[in-house]
């Protein structure tokens, strides 16, 4: 035999290896997350509980909360108490002021001020103690109003985002641009997700700025307390959107921590759309709801269409949801009742 090469048995063994290295661990190298120190912003609200849960499930020991009221991340001198207490090695910025379509219209100068303020400095904050990653949370509202179905984040920059959901979308956007710039001048591991509208157990209901899910399971729950015979919903009905269960929407901000380190950004979802009177109908029918839904068409629709291309999450680092959209519905409602 000639030397230098393989045996070709040999190589389709090496192969078949790597290929199932891949599958299994896309995205190359991964962070051990067990030693260090992670803080999540936000980490007492509805997401960060249940990725509190996704990171203790991986055995790491040093999990800390950053939040309201012991920080308030809007101010400087916050961020930088926060620093000096808990000396984190990774941070992930759950933390954001959010809300609906009616919060939304009733709060765009705080929405962007507040977002803006939290993130970008506490990003800045994180380079200049040389952390070892931050995990920056993005949001859809920053997609353009008119974005090609489903959104591929090559789409992220090719127009204005839809008008009520623009100074959120655009302040939360702006660690993209913070996070791709440090670490193309400075090599700061900085990673931008962009997360689709979460639901599930835990979720926000107080009307005054939930978002549609948790608004209309309410209504519904309590026309039924209340025997009414009809129910006020906003908008056409025509718009669609995309929902993404809450400990989905966890696992996939836990493996893209430890296994995504590109300055591209990426969506996490569940790609599927379906239309708000579809939404309605489902709500209604897992509800129990037998009286009238009368369709508001004075009041906004919102984006037109929602639905993420989530390939690259797939590629990157593995995600994919796994919980069906009416299993994670019924979830939610039973939570809801329960209350």
């Amino acid at each position: 035999m000639g030397g230098g090469g393989c045996s070709p048995i040999f190589a389709d063994i090496l192969n078949g290896f790597a290929r199932l290295f891949r599958e299994r661990f896309p995205g190359g190298r991964h962070m051990d997350l067990q030693h260090k120190r992670i803080t999540i912003t936000g980490g007492k609200g509805f997401l960060g509980g249940h990725l509190v849960r996704a990171f203790e499930a991986r055995e790491c020991r040093n999990i800390l909360v950053a939040d309201l009221p012991e920080y308030n991340l809007t101010r400087q001198e916050d961020i930088r108490r926060l620093y000096d207490e808990q000396k984190p090695d990774v941070v992930v910025h759950l933390a954001a002021k959010v809300g609906g379509i009616g919060f939304n219209q009733e709060n765009p100068g705080s929405l962007f001020y507040e977002n803006l303020m939290m993130g970008v400095p506490l990003l800045h904050e994180g380079y200049l103690r040389k952390i070892d990653k931050f995990v920056a949370l993005g949001t859809i509202c920053a997609y353009p109003k008119f974005t090609t179905v489903p959104f591929r984040e090559e789409e992220l920059w090719n127009g204005y985002p839809e008008e009520t959901n623009a100074p959120y979308g655009l302040a939360k956007k702006m660690m993209l641009v913070q996070a791709q710039a440090y670490r193309q001048q400075y090599g700061f591991n900085a990673i931008f997700l962009l997360p689709v509208n979460l639901y599930g157990p835990g979720d926000n209901f107080d009307p005054r700025s939930s978002h549609v899910i948790p608004a209309l399971i309410k209504k519904c729950v309590d026309a039924i307390r209340n025997n009414d015979e009809e129910m006020v919903v906003w908008g056409t009905g025509n718009a669609t959107r995309e929902f993404f269960y809450v400990e989905d929407a966890a696992e996939a901000i836990a493996l893209a921590t430890e296994r995504y380190d590109k300055p591209e950004p990426v969506n996490i979802g569940a790609g599927f759309e379906i239309s708000i009177r579809d939404l309605v109908a489902l709500i209604v029918e897992l509800t129990g709801f037998t009286g009238r839904v009368v369709w508001d068409a004075t009041k906004p629709d919102g984006q037109p269409r929602r639905m993420l291309d989530t390939t690259r999450a797939f590629t990157e680092f593995g995600f994919r949801a796994k919980t069906d959209f009416r299993e994670g519905l019924a979830k939610t409602i039973a939570w809801y009742r329960q209350g």
